[in-house]
């Protein structure tokens, strides 16, 4: 049995203008406005999208002071992404024909970051936009069947190899080459792992909602559909498997008592985010804030050039 969703109430992200602001200094905008205030917008708006104030490459470091202090570095990340500097970092590199299915960041991880904040700083040619996610409508979305079987949470599974393999090396995942830096943090997650001469299998059980701490409202909350083959395309998944058994992928993820999740289940559960997300068009000098709890993100094929930029705090 399904559960009803009403579109005439769907969640859209609040846009700030240059022209609602009085100024094209949003740095200065947000300092004046305050980080107490700043922290109230977007618990009540979910996610924000600053418009045309230009900001440039070289001015948006004192953007991402006030939007995301104290940021965080890509410790245990799964996608391919490079550091510009500190802690910002392109976005996600898939090749640009592929659509990134809706996520909240790290939320498989020992720590999830609570706000991300995206910076354009080329827009595609066509396309490329970033859908922005109500992960409480996402959770409504989804059949009771489907709701259900989550609800003893998932198990996430990955091999990462010393150097030399699919996906990203340990050492790229946890940025370090240090194997005890790697243990500490994984006894700290309440992980299992286990090394190999390949590199290291990580196990971890992971909730499959999470309601959010200062509102309460429960949200979809977990990756199973971007850890299991059925998400990875027909042609990727046909070619991992005719290679790989499923427990031996880069990443994989079952339920959490090791039982196979249904390929529908996965087909479901994101066709459903796809179709209510709402496209964030990106513009040059364009800045979006979200709360990571409250929305999840992902990407839409583009054409030509884009760089999209992201930083994490807590």
């Amino acid at each position: 049995m399904g559960t009803t969703v009403d579109s005439g109430a769907a969640w859209t992200p609040t846009e700030i203008t240059s022209a609602m602001a009085g100024t094209g200094d949003l740095a200065g905008w947000l300092t004046g406005l305050g980080g107490d205030r700043l922290t109230e917008m977007l618990t009540d708006s979910r996610a924000l999208v600053f418009r045309d104030f230009g900001v440039a490459p070289a001015s948006i470091e004192p953007v991402l002071d006030q939007l995301v202090p104290g940021r965080l570095p890509y410790v245990h990340g799964n996608s391919p992404r490079t550091r510009v500097q500190g802690n910002l970092y392109t976005s996600t590199e898939y090749p640009p024909q592929f659509t990134i299915s809706m996520h909240n960041e790290l939320n498989y991880a020992r720590h999830w970051p609570a706000r991300l904040a995206f910076y354009c700083e080329t827009a595609a040619e066509r396309g490329g936009a970033t859908p922005l996610l109500d992960g409480e409508l996402w959770l409504a979305s989804l059949d009771d069947e489907v709701r259900d079987a989550f609800a003893g949470g998932v198990r996430y599974v990955q091999n990462l190899h010393e150097g030399m393999g699919f996906g990203k090396s340990w050492q790229e995942t946890f940025e370090t080459d240090d194997r005890a830096e790697v243990e500490r943090y994984l006894a700290g997650a309440g992980a299992e792992w286990e090394w190999g001469s390949d590199g290291i299998r990580v196990s971890q059980h992971r909730p499959a909602t999470m309601k959010h701490p200062v509102t309460g409202a429960e949200v979809w909350f977990n990756q199973a559909d971007q850890w299991h083959p059925a998400g990875l395309g027909d042609q990727t998944a046909t070619e991992l498997y005719d290679i790989l058994e499923p427990d031996e992928f880069p990443q994989y993820v079952t339920f959490a008592d090791g039982t196979p999740i249904p390929d529908e289940f996965v087909a479901q559960i994101q066709e459903r985010g796809l179709t209510h997300a709402v496209d964030v068009d990106w513009r040059a000098g364009d800045v979006v804030l979200i709360d990571n709890v409250a929305v999840a993100h992902g990407r839409r094929p583009f054409e030509g050039s884009r760089r999209v930029l992201v930083a994490m705090s807590d």
